[in-house]
Order: structure tokens, then sequence, then C-alpha cells
């Protein structure tokens, strides 16, 4: 059963026709166009009637081919719809919506987003409007939770061009910021209380334990049945309505081929049968459902940390508006603890900002007069006046959502192979079932009983029973032994896909490093010894809320330093602090604070700062008003695990491994060395690491390694994304979570997931040569009722085995 592509109805307004020979030109050069099924032309109202076969024929031609003639076309004024869609269990229900919208006249440009639950489409509001679409959706069994309707102006076109060039500016003139989910998703051990889907799973278990139980005790056989029947109630509907919806949009997939056998099972008296593989079926779909909950939460949070209002500058006063309100230009104040409300430069103010959520890099940035700042970032303290660049849907921040939703999207989950086999293998075994059942009474006068007992047969030994139970043991036995060791996969889509896994993309600060300051060494001129120095320098950071200065005093505490208590203390952002004590001024900070205090440095001690610099380390200078008395270096400490977590990666076969970061390329080199990892990128934006996924993906199977908000983009974008750290939109977006950070937990989860693939293959190959050989048989009468049962079943226990054997996968030591 293939689908018929459904046809696409356009009105358009036409300029320039002098009398009814014009109309009759137009429709008749229309109706030469291939694909074209209809066109109507009205000269007295000028419009256009256009149905058409969208797989042929585009909107963009049809215009084409009226201004070939001499003629202006008008578009009917189109309107976009962006709605949230609950009771999408997979992948095929986003199909679903999808095809059945298009089939709506007037409806184009339709996309669902099962990862989202989001759907946005264009339609023609003369043709069809906002309430028909939701009622076209409840007819597919789904739910509208909430939906934003927006309009476009008329488009006047002259030529192919300018058609394309203004529906692409309207489309691409804002992307605004995506909305999370109204009502999300469980995402605990309640779900499975909660949800519907989850509880249908629960009660079919125990209806099939039960049905087994009564069996063995050899109660009277409508109790078994009873207690089955329960299960296949429960878990069937949902497969059988999905089922019928496919059919009537005349497609065809598993969950249809699932209802019919489960049907010839129980006609043919195996009860436990069909509630056994509908448990399975449901179980495996439900632990999708589940494991996309978290993924569906991660826009909101990430939207958290944009902020909704801010403060402007207008006729000498501070005003506080929502970010839409605000224009390019204006002056925005910010003070100390605030986030940054829209990307700008700064005019006014000098502070250290917490620019992670944008770089990663978690040691926070000075800023001064001309800076750059973004959105969503923290201002750690001083008081700025910014000056806005970009409006709040097109700031950096902005844009890191969209590329977040973009690209879950453009990564809709692959079909498993049972999906893919069932496009063609559903329609087929429907076909030979009913041509079993039919040609051979209706063509050569055999027994119809006969006939029809074998077409059963048939459908019982062709029910996927082998097939669908075989993926989804093997993934929950994997799954469930990955638990065990701080593993979380979310999904069969992800352990598979890890299985194929060819190359390896590291974040660094928080993934390969612990993403806080660490000192990694204390320099002295000679005039002092490197205890006084460190003795100055946290004596005077310990009034401090600066990460670095917690990082100096914390290294002072670990020698055991005893600390003056500093007169005086006055802070200077984006430069330093300054204290007294023993009588003596003393300054630590950066190389600004020293230039604008008139402290000049010695050639002696510029050549320590650049041998610091070029490290890749921070140099924090400590001195008096009378010169440089030394320096502290600081820089991002590795994690203790990450040089054995490269060897174990290297010791499972995975070769490439690569570091992106947003940080300077001293310091990646630096990194990179240590861990030993050959190759590097350094200095990228989130849209740059985006990039570079896109680029390694070309050359095979990626996998991204991240933790932080600045990494969501490319987690998103990779085949298979693995999160550390404590980063919520990083563990959202993620397909695998390690639990605890550990990167050697990396190597088991590559290890495992190419032992599921290889147990999933198996049990394919097996499956389908006992499928062909006992299809053979039982078309021909060679296997009666008893037997097809038995093969049937003992496939499906014999796949079940083996997929379980994953539960005992221990980690590599």
């Amino acid at each position: 059963m293939t689908q018929t592509p459904a046809l696409r109805t356009q009105l358009l307004q036409v300029d320039g026709m002098d009398c009814g020979s014009c109309a009759k030109t137009v429709e008749a050069s229309l109706h030469s166009l291939r694909g074209v099924t209809e066109a109507t032309v009205s000269f007295a109202t000028r419009r256009v009637k256009v149905s058409y076969k969208p797989d042929i024929l585009n909107e963009v031609e049809i215009i084409n081919r009226i201004t070939a003639l001499g003629y202006t076309v008008e578009v009917a004024p189109a309107k976009k719809l962006q709605a949230q869609i609950s009771g999408m269990d997979c992948g095929s229900c986003a199909k679903t919506v999808e095809v059945g919208l298009q089939q709506m006249p007037g409806v184009k440009d339709v996309s669902v987003n099962f990862a989202t639950e989001r759907l946005q489409l264009s339609y023609d509001p003369k043709l069809v409007n906002e309430a028909a679409i939701h009622e076209r959706i409840k007819g597919l069994g789904y739910m509208v939770e909430e939906s934003l309707e927006s309009g476009e102006g008329h488009h006047t076109h002259d030529n192919c061009h300018h058609h394309n060039s203004d529906r692409e500016h309207d489309r691409d003139r804002a992307h605004p910021i995506p909305q999370p989910p109204q009502n999300p998703a469980p995402t605990t051990w309640k779900f499975w209380i909660a949800n519907r889907r989850g509880q249908s799973v629960i009660l079919a278990g125990v209806g099939l334990v039960l049905g087994l139980l009564a069996q063995y005790l050899a109660l009277p056989v409508w109790i078994a049945r009873a207690f089955y029947g329960t299960g296949i109630i429960v878990t069937g509907y949902p497969i059988a309505r999905a089922g019928l919806f496919e059919l009537r949009l005349r497609r065809a997939d598993m969950n249809l081929l699932m209802t019919i056998s489960v049907i010839g099972a129980m006609i043919l008296g195996d009860w436990f049968e069909g509630a056994l593989v509908l448990f399975l079926f449901s179980l495996g779909t439900t632990l999708q459902i589940f494991t996309f909950g978290r993924t569906r939460n991660a826009i909101s949070a990430l939207m958290d940390l944009a902020p909704s209002t801010a403060t402007v500058k207008r006729d000498n006063k501070e005003v506080t508006v929502t970010v839409e309100n605000v224009q390019i230009g204006e002056i925005l104040t910010i003070r100390p603890g605030q986030r940054v409300a829209l990307d700008g430069i700064v005019v006014s103010g000098t502070s250290a900002i917490d620019q992670s959520p944008i770089t990663g890099e978690s040691i926070p940035v000075d800023i001064a007069p001309g800076d750059t700042v973004y959105a969503g970032t923290l201002n750690r303290a001083g008081f700025l006046e910014v000056q806005v660049t970009h409006t709040s849907h097109d700031t950096t921040f902005a844009k890191i959502l969209h590329l977040v939703e973009e690209a879950q999207g453009s990564r809709a989950p692959t079909q498993q192979w049972v999906d893919r086999f069932a496009e063609v293998y559903t329609p087929i075994v429907i076909l030979i079932a009913i041509a079993i059942a039919l040609i051979p009474p209706l063509a050569f006068a055999q027994s119809f009983n006969v006939w029809l007992y074998r077409s059963l047969v048939m459908l019982v030994i062709a029910c996927p029973c082998a097939l669908v139970i075989s993926t989804p043991v093997s993934i929950v036995s994997a799954i469930g032994a990955a638990s065990r060791q701080g593993v979380l996969f979310k999904g069969g889509h992800a352990l598979e896909t890890a299985g194929h896994l060819t190359t390896l993309a590291f974040d660094k600060t928080g993934t390969l490093t612990q993403g806080l300051p660490v000192v990694q060494k204390v320099y002295d001129l000679e005039t002092v010894d490197t205890n006084t120095v460190l003795r100055i320098a946290a004596s005077l950071e310990q009034l401090s809320e600066h990460p670095l200065a917690k990082a100096i005093v914390a290294k002072a505490s670990l020698e055991g330093i005893d600390l003056e208590i500093p007169l005086n203390f006055k802070a200077l952002p984006g430069k330093g602090i300054q204290a007294s004590f023993g009588g003596l001024l003393y300054f630590v900070g950066n190389r600004r604070l020293f230039a604008d205090s008139g402290i000049g440095l010695s050639s002696q001690a510029e050549s320590l700062l650049a041998e610091i610099e070029q490290c890749g380390q921070t140099p924090v200078l400590v001195g008096t008003t009378q010169g440089l008395l030394g320096a502290i270096a600081l820089s991002d400490g590795l994690r203790l695990e990450t040089t054995e977590a490269v060897r174990q990666l290297k010791r499972v076969g995975l070769k490439r491994l690569v570091m992106l970061t947003g940080d300077r390329t001293a310091v990646a080199k630096q990194i990179a060395q240590q861990v030993g990892i050959a190759e590097y990128r350094a200095e990228l934006l989130p849209e740059n690491k985006l990039q570079a996924i896109e680029q390694l993906r070309q050359k095979g199977v990626v996998g991204m390694v991240g933790d932080g908000i600045n990494d969501a983009p490319a987690l998103a974008a990779a085949d298979i994304s693995f999160a550390v750290g404590g980063i919520d939109v990083a563990l959202e977006t993620a397909d695998v979570v390690l639990v605890g950070s550990d990167l050697r937990r990396l190597a088991y989860a590559v290890e495992l997931s190419r032992k599921t693939v290889s147990v999933i293959q198996q049990n394919v190959v097996f499956s389908l040569v006992t499928k062909v050989l006992f299809l053979l048989l039982g078309t021909f009468g060679f296997v009666g009722l008893a037997i097809a049962v038995l093969a049937d079943t003992g496939t499906s226990l014999l796949v079940t085995a083996n997929g379980m054997r994953l539960f005992r996968t221990k980690r590599i030591n």
C-alpha cells in the first residue's frame, strides 16, 4: 500500500486580463502544465483557482507560467500557524499529522517536530481556517494544546525571483523565540503512574502475568483470556487507532500489521502471543515517550536565562519595558547581579561579565566602554550603560535557542530497521494474506475455509513478533545495564547510534576541565618570595567575590598561609583591587589596573607576563606603587579522570577525538596536549561549534560531549550527544547522560552500544530466516496452526534471550 499524493489548491488574483479571451488563454496554459488537475479562471473576478499535485508541480512554477503570459499575480494573503500538539507517541505520529494536514486544501509548508511537539504551517484563509485545522488534528487522534497565529501581507509578483525573495524575507525577517510546551511530560518515576501510556503498560503486564498464572493452574480458559484480553485492549487501542488513521491516509505501517496480526492470533486462539507482543511493543514506545519528555523541556530551561524585561533610558529617566519593545540604538542600564537583556556595546562603566551562557567559559571577562556584551550573560560587578545593537529576536542568545530547535528538528530520529522494513513488509504481507484467502477459492474452486485458515496461519507466522521484540528487548537490557553503571541512554536511537560512532568531539570548559579557575603557579621577581606574593594577593582577595579571587584564597588556605586584614579596601571593576596593610599600599589585578595607577612594568615583568599568557593562563599581577612584586598564573583545571578517559576511548578503537572550545588557541593547545587529543579547534562561538559538527558528520558518525548552554546547538546537531556536568540544558538536550560526570563512562557507553548493535543484527538475521522458511511452509499447507504458533513464539523467545545477555555487560577497567 502506497500513499497517494494529496492535491493542493491555490487561489491567485491575476491583473492585466483585458477580456474573456485572456482568461481562456491563462486557463488553457495552466491545463498544459504537468501536474495540474484542474484550472478555472474568472475574468469578472480576476481569480484563478488551480488544483495540482505537489510532488510534480509547485506554486512558483504556476506563477511563472502566468507571468510569462504577461500578467501580474497577486497571491492571496497567507497566514502562519504555530501549535503545540499532544498525544504523539513517536516520529510516525508526527508524519501522520503532516500528511493529514497536507491533504487539506489551502494548507502548505507543514512541519511537525516530534521532539518539541511543535507544529508550524502556512495556510490560505480563503480556503481553510484555524478552527478547521484544529478539527483535522483532533480527527487524526491528537490534541492541540495551544496555538499562535500570525498573518502575512499581500505579495505582488511579476516574476519568480521576486516571489521567492519576498517569501524568504518574510520567513527570515525574525524567528521568534521558541515557546516551551504548556504541559511538559513528567520525567520521574511518577510518569508510569500519572501517564496514560505508563498506566496501560503496567496494567498489561499485570494481565499477562495473571493470564500465565491462570494457564499454569489449569483454570477455565475464559479466565486466562480475560486477563490477556485486558492487556490487549489497554495496550492495543492506541496501536489499532494509529493503524486505522494510517489506513485512512492511504498509508500502512507496523501499527496496522501489528493490529491485524494480534486479531489473527486471537482468532486462532493464541491470546498469550497477542498480549505478549502488544505489551513489549507498547513498553518500547512508552520508554521513548518517557525519555523524550526531558528533551522537550530543554528550550524551557534555556528561556529561563533570557530576561523578559529591560531597563531603558528614555527622556533622561529609567523605565522598565519588555525586551520586545526595545529598539536598536536605545541605552540599557545594567546593575550588578542583573543579566544583560539584549546584545549591545558598552558606552559607560566597567565590570566583569560572566559569559558562560554564550562562550561556555567560566572565568568572567573584564568589560570596558567599546566592548560587546550579549543577552543572557550576567553582570558580576559594576554599573553599565549599553547601546542596543540587536532586537530581542536577533540576539546571540535568541539564535542559540533557534539553533537548538532547528538542530533538533533537522535531526529527526531515524526509523529503526523494523519500521523501514515494515514500509515494504506490511503491505506485501497484507496483500499476500488476502491473495491466499481469495485466489485459490475463486480461481481454482478450492475450499474457502481451507485457504482462509491458511491465510490466518500465514498472518500468525508473518506477524513480526520476533522482529518487534528483538530490538526493544536488546535495547531495554542494554539500557538497564548502562543505568547500573551510571550511564543513562535516552532511548534506543541513542544506544544504536553510539554503536556506529567514528568521531567524538569534546567541549573543553566543564567537560575536559573542571570549569573553575585554579592557581597553576606563583611567580616572584626576586624582591620577595612566592609565599609573600601569595599572602599579599590572598589578603586583598579575601574581600572579593570574583572567581579568580576565590581560587587565590583557596590556594593560600591550602598552603597554610596566614592572611592579613587589609585597610582602605577599594574594588576597581574591570581592573582589580587595592588595599593597604603593614604601612604599604598594594595592588592586585590586571595590566589595566597597573597602567591606570601609573605603575610601570619592567622588561623582566613584561617577559614574565608574556610567558604566562603564552601558556594559555590568566595572570593576576601583585605589586605596590614601586612596581610589580610577582604574578599568579591561573587556568581552568583538568578533571582528574580526563586523561584516563581519553586513553580508554582509544583503547576501544575510537581513533578520532576532537576538542571544540570557545577559549583561546594557546589554552586549547595546552589542554589538548595534556590529555592526549591530537585535533582541536579554538575560539568558537556556538554557531561555529555547530558548523564544526556538521563538517565532521560528512566523514562519519559524530558524537559530541558537552556540559554548557553554549554546547546545546552542537549537542543537538551531533548524531549522538553526551552530557556531563550540572548545566540543565546540556542534560536535557543530550542523548546520553553520564551520572556523576565521570568521563571514563564514555568508553563503556561506546562499547556497550557496539555490543547492542551486534546483538540486534544477530536477531534480525535469525528472525528473517525463520520467517521466510515458515512463510513458505505455511502457505503451501506443510505447517499447521500449532507449528505456526510454536515457530513464531519460539523465535520470539530465542531473540529475547539473546537480547537479555546485554544486561550482564560490565564496565571497562
